[in-house]
């Protein structure tokens, strides 16, 4: 909450600004400062001595590293997959209703003239503080759902390009949208996924039906955008849709939609003017 206060005396660019200077503020204090808390580069990470009260009433202790668990049950495989899908669920639910209250609706007029709002006699400043403490809200929850599948809170999560991969995933679902900044996420880790497990080989062995020397051009060419190189797919893929869809995926979803919903309309009207014309036709012949 101090966070956003002194971020949204500033609107704009200078709003995201000081949000990333936070973020990496944070993250230099990780390393320096406040590493007897955060274990600087070593991280937080699940030991044999954590008290782990709420587990122990359902197991007992044992002898290796415990892993994520809830309840005694434990998070890894099918297990945690829909403990996370519940847990997304509920979370679009409630953002549901947030957008669709008074509170939302005064988001949204703020979003589109925060100025007007101002001259209309609202102060806006409690709305946005309230907006962003609910946006940190929502993203301690998916920090602790994290740890299902990685038990180490490195001080790299604080960096500020995590904050700006959220901004990636808004922009290339659809900003404004609740389902687009979602389909924007799915799509930016199942991209990581695939193409960052991609190496030379790999490729070679797609690549096989090529000629020798032809081949080897071209896994030249796509290793570096697959591996390591996997941020150069992404930033080609951002370019695209800044470009042909500003509005992200949802926009192209809805230019689709339209264009069916254009050709259903148009087909009733064909049908009217030809039965129209034939009508005519044939008062003519009477």
């Amino acid at each position: 909450m101090a966070i956003g206060y002194i971020s949204l005396r500033r609107s704009g660019i200078y709003f995201s600004i000081l949000t990333l200077a936070f973020a990496q503020m944070s993250y230099k204090l990780a390393y320096s400062v406040l590493s007897p808390i955060t274990h600087g580069e070593t991280g937080l990470q699940l030991t044999v001595q954590d008290p782990r009260a709420i587990d122990l009433m359902f197991i007992e202790r044992g002898s290796s590293l415990p892993t994520s668990s809830l309840f005694g049950i434990p998070m890894n495989g099918y297990a945690g997959f829909y403990f996370t899908a519940v847990i997304l669920l509920i979370g679009f639910f409630i953002a549901q209703k947030i957008t669709s209250s008074p509170f939302g609706m005064m988001l949204k007029g703020i979003k589109s003239n925060e100025n007007r709002m101002n001259y209309t006699g609202f102060n806006t400043k409690p709305y946005m503080l309230t907006a962003f403490v609910i946006s940190g809200i929502y993203a301690g929850v998916a920090g602790g759902l994290l740890s299902i599948t990685d038990p180490l809170a490195g001080a790299e999560r604080m960096q500020w390009t995590a904050s700006g991969e959220l901004v990636l995933m808004t922009i290339l679902g659809g900003v404004g949208t609740l389902i687009g900044p979602v389909i924007g996420a799915w799509i930016i880790k199942y991209f990581e996924n695939i193409f960052s497990a991609w190496n030379e080989s790999v490729l070679h062995n797609s690549f096989a039906i090529l000629p020798d020397g032809l081949e080897d051009i071209v896994v030249l060419i796509t290793s570096k955008f697959v591996g390591d190189g996997w941020h150069l797919t992404l930033g080609l893929m951002f370019v695209l849709v800044v470009v042909f869809l500003p509005g992200g995926i949802m926009e192209g979803v809805r230019r689709i939609s339209a264009m069916f919903k254009n050709n259903k309309d148009k087909k009733p009207k064909q049908t009217s003017d030809s039965e129209k014309q034939t009508s005519d036709n044939e008062k003519g012949e009477g």
